[in-house]
């Protein structure tokens, strides 16, 4: 149906200071994105998700905002912004846009006022704390970024939360006032033509508001690498987020977006410890969320049972929701990368990572839900390897070398491989282009490429409604085979560096690696008829790892 457009859909994620520069400054903007809109629509994708565009100081590249209704001078104008909106339209395009609620930046008016004094009409709209008796946090909250999620301002004599830098302060759900103003910001963009929201940090709006101290992690829930290299991760957050109230304000959200026609909301679900639980919550009925995603798919794991098992305990906590699924975005190491360490301990082989970045796409788009693909990623695109000296990322300063941050999956798009900055900008990047990115370029991919795939495994999916909405099985969970069942259509995965012995009938659609007896390491198909795997299937008992923490670092 139009109304739900977003089911089974898939989602262009753009990061506009890397995809397309106009004005060369080194930084991509909004027309430079209307430029390449034709790259989406050709590719096959239902929609773009646009990083933060907003008024920012940029202390954490736009998810520190300080004006919600303007957009940021480096990106142009309101007016680029109703340009690409209506490009997108014409190209049948639907505009996702990044809200950034559970903070703002201090710089952002609200926080200027708020911070002067402790009866001022905005001195509520923060979190707000007296000192303990010794001078010290009211509680062992953590930032996300490192160090406390505390810092003091001297003329309240009080103490203001923060989850990730401190110059991001958080906002105060618990105020009614609040609430309403961003709730307003939120219309705006609705009545500018918008088609949806990506909501950050979804599940962090509403704190304690006893500001209880949190727990540790218990022992059985530790990784093998313990304690991990952010401390944020040796925390049980039972208080500072996560909290019922934030279901309330789901349902505030849901019924504004659906008093216009054919929205939607996808929620980031920062957790590490129950993901897949707070994620089913936060879009089951149909007074929350229109769905959600986790972490799970974006750490490190890549197992059949992996799958398997994050997908039918979602589809169990959840039977009437609908989930989102990613396997890369602006936060982890690009999943062509994290793949190919994880199966063959390096990603210095390109046609084992081009090989991994095909059974990642036929995987992904096989899954039952809608999905999420980042900018590059449709080109086989892999992690870029970022000097100190390059950083720009907060919390790469933070946890290096353990954590390299953020940087090195948001350098830009490279369109043109002749050029020496890959067309993306005609001055010099604000992050580097280096050669084993501008040697997946766009102007590169010809037959048989990643791009190539990718089209390939999208015209399928709009042409198959069983892809898009129908129910999900796994008829085969083995070590390394994955059988996926969508209402007859069998996806056949081999997610190993070995060949795995098949028989299957009638075989449909794009296939790698499939000789009529196996398919090779990393090979896939699909059939309409029967299948079967040469090798024993896993318990169910058996199936099930742990992924990684909230910016997808690769412990565990």
């Amino acid at each position: 149906m139009a109304d739900e457009w977003w089911r089974g859909a898939t989602i262009y994620q753009i990061y506009p200071r890397s995809f397309q520069d106009s004005t060369g400054n080194g930084i991509g903007d909004l027309p430079g994105i209307t430029r390449r809109l034709d790259h989406v629509a050709d590719l096959g994708a239902d929609a773009v998700w646009l990083s933060p565009v907003f008024t920012s100081p940029m202390k954490d590249m736009g998810y520190d905002v300080s004006d919600y209704t303007d957009i940021d001078p480096l990106f142009g104008t309101l007016r680029d912004m109703d340009a690409l909106i209506e490009r997108a339209h014409d190209l049948g395009l639907k505009v996702v846009v990044d809200q950034v609620i559970s903070h703002c930046s201090d710089k952002h008016p609200w926080f200027e006022e708020s911070r002067q004094d402790r009866t001022n009409p905005k001195a509520d709209w923060f979190v707000w704390a007296d000192p303990k008796e010794d001078g010290s946090p009211p509680n062992n909250w953590p930032s996300v970024f490192g160090g406390s999620a505390w810092t003091w301002e001297a003329r309240r004599r009080q103490y203001y939360l923060h989850n990730f830098l401190p110059s991001q302060p958080d906002l105060n759900f618990h105020c009614a006032p609040m609430r309403e103003a961003i709730l307003g910001t939120m219309r705006f963009w609705l009545d500018r033509g918008i088609d949806g929201f990506r909501l950050d940090t979804v599940n962090y709006y509403y704190c304690d508001a006893q500001l209880r101290s949190n727990p540790p992690v218990p022992e059985d829930r530790r990784w093998d690498e313990w304690p991990p290299a952010n401390p944020y991760e040796m925390q049980q957050h039972l208080h500072s987020k996560n909290q019922p109230e934030n279901l309330g304000f789901m349902e505030t959200l849901r019924t504004m977006t659906d008093g216009y026609d054919a929205r939607m909301m996808v929620g980031e679900i920062g957790e590490s410890l129950i993901p897949m639980e707070i994620m089913s919550e936060y879009t089951r009925g149909e007074k929350r969320l229109h769905m959600a995603y986790s972490f799970e798919m974006l750490g490190p794991n890549f197992s059949p049972r992996f799958y398997a098992d994050r997908i039918t305990e979602y589809g169990e906590k959840a039977p009437d929701g609908w989930p989102c699924w990613a396997f890369s975005n602006h936060d982890v190491t690009r999943h062509a990368t994290r793949f190919s360490r994880r199966l063959t301990g390096t990603d210095d082989d390109r046609d084992v990572t081009d090989a991994v970045a095909k059974l990642s796409a036929a995987l992904l788009l096989s899954f039952r839900g809608s999905v999420c693909l980042y900018q590059g990623e449709e080109l086989g695109q892999i992690e870029t390897d970022i000097l100190y000296e390059e950083l720009t990322d907060p919390p790469a300063f933070a946890f290096w070398p353990d954590y390299k941050g953020r940087d090195g999956c948001r350098t830009p798009m490279v369109w043109t491989a002749q050029d020496e900055e890959g067309g993306f900008t005609d001055g010099t990047p604000w992050l580097p282009v280096k050669e084993p990115q501008l040697e997946r370029a766009v102007d590169l991919q010809g037959e048989g490429s990643v791009l190539a795939c990718y089209k390939a495994l999208l015209a399928q999916r709009r042409a198959r409604q069983e892809l898009l909405t129908g129910d999900i099985a796994f008829p085969h969970v083995g070590a390394r085979g994955l059988v996926i069942d969508r209402d007859g259509l069998k996806g056949v995965f081999n997610l190993s560096a070995e060949p795995l012995g098949l028989t299957g009938e009638e075989r449909t659609g794009p296939a790698e690696g499939w000789d009529g007896s196996a398919l090779a390491p990393f090979g896939w198909a699909f059939f309409e008829g029967e299948v079967a795997v040469e090798e024993e299937a896993l318990p169910r008992e058996r199936w099930g790892e742990r992924s990684g923490g909230f910016l997808g670092t690769e412990s565990g």
